[in-house]
């Protein structure tokens, strides 16, 4: 699926949907090339960037001078940062934007950002007008390795994660890692999860690379970042060419979300980013499968060694049972009432499995007790003494 540029700098895989295929570029100095990349991509007139206003610091001046000097009217909209931003409100102040600037069905939205940018800007494009083009541009590494590509857009809904949007395909998604750079410390670990789930889930030389490799790829060492960026986005297309729309096979990209966004929505999307509490559903999710009888319990010990060595949690928050069931029977992924999981069988492959409300509730049980030891045994201040 992947072909190789001419220019070594540059990688180029394609994914494969028929009439809504596209190119997932990612080099260095992308950035710089926006301009170039649009004309090629047939878009014309007026361009809306949607950015947040920390990335507009960075990159906003830039880009819009390079679009401009490729002909384009541009029209930038800034929101605020953070997950809290992804609401029908944020719709709404992008929609007044395209009305005010009279965008047409031929303009074009580019999204400037990491994930929350991305699935607003890409909302924003299948409902205005009933769709225009846009084009994503992900700066995090979350978003270059996972939500850019795919087609998944949408907000949340104060009780539920990623519950209002659409499948919208961007026309390309263009990836330069320079922007990894000006990442804030937090945002750039968080991202790897995303990367550990991909080698959980279908590869799992891409987990022994992270096991062996992780000290130079949490420097931002190029190689090492090219390489989990590449083998990501790889193994993202592979997945989505053959589910579009999650009706079987892609399903497996949810592990470590069906926990993971139960955590994000009972924190109020305060607590845990969203690549942390995805590392922590990742591990219960693990756990929950060897409880089960799904996998042994090396890659439990395996996930979490690589997860605490990336600098992620490990542990979910101290909460009843009760509070995180009736998150996670808010999920999407839920169906006729019935909560479904991602589990791996080994590293490198996973399954989909019900999830029975008592199993579940005994597990996390298990799970309470052994965090009530792990305290005991830690020495208070005077015992120390």
């Amino acid at each position: 699926m992947a072909t190789s540029n001419p220019d070594m700098s540059r990688e180029t895989i394609h994914l494969e949907l028929g009439a809504r295929s596209y190119d997932i570029q990612i080099g260095h100095g992308l950035l710089k090339e926006i301009g170039i990349e649009l004309t090629r991509l047939r878009c014309a007139g007026k361009v809306g960037v949607v950015t947040d206003r920390n990335l507009a610091a960075h990159y906003l001046k830039p880009v819009t001078r390079v679009l401009k000097a490729a002909g384009y009217t541009v029209v930038p909209i800034v929101l605020p940062p953070g997950e809290r931003t992804k609401t029908l409100r944020s719709i709404g102040t992008v929609m007044d934007v395209l009305v005010n600037a009279r965008f047409e069905r031929s303009s074009t939205l580019l999204a400037l950002g990491g994930g929350v940018i991305g699935d607003i800007t890409g909302f924003a494009a299948a409902i205005y007008q009933r769709g225009i083009p846009f084009v994503q541009v992900p700066t995090s590494l979350v978003a270059q390795v996972d939500s850019s590509v795919g087609g998944k857009t949408g907000v949340d809904h104060p009780k539920g994660k990623n519950l209002i949007g659409a499948f919208n395909q961007p026309r390309a998604v263009l990836v330069d890692p320079v922007t990894l750079r000006t990442l804030p410390e937090r945002e750039w670990i968080a991202g790897l999860a995303e990367v550990i789930k991909y080698g959980v889930i279908e590869d799992a030389s891409l987990f022994e690379y992270l096991e062996q490799h992780i000290a130079p790829i949490l420097t931002l060492s190029d190689a090492p970042v090219a390489h989990i960026v590449k083998r990501s986005c790889e193994i993202k297309a592979q997945v989505v060419s053959e589910d579009e729309r999650e009706a079987d096979r892609r399903r497996i990209l949810n592990f470590g979300h069906t926990i993971g966004h139960a955590l994000e929505s009972l924190g109020g999307y305060r607590g845990l980013i969203h690549g942390e509490a995805v590392a922590v559903g990742m591990v219960y999710e693990a756990d929950l499968a060897r409880h089960l009888g799904y996998c042994h319990q090396d890659v439990v010990t395996r996930l979490r060694a690589l997860v605490a060595a990336a600098g992620l949690p490990v542990r979910v928050p101290n909460m009843p049972f009760r509070a995180l069931w009736d998150a996670m029977q808010q999920d999407k992924k839920v169906s006729a009432g019935t909560v479904y999981c991602v589990v791996p069988e080994r590293i490198g492959s996973v399954r989909i499995v019900p999830l029975l409300k008592e199993q579940t509730r005994a597990w996390y049980e298990t799970i309470r007790r052994g965090h009530t030891r792990s305290r005991q045994l830690i020495p208070n201040k005077t015992q120390q003494r």
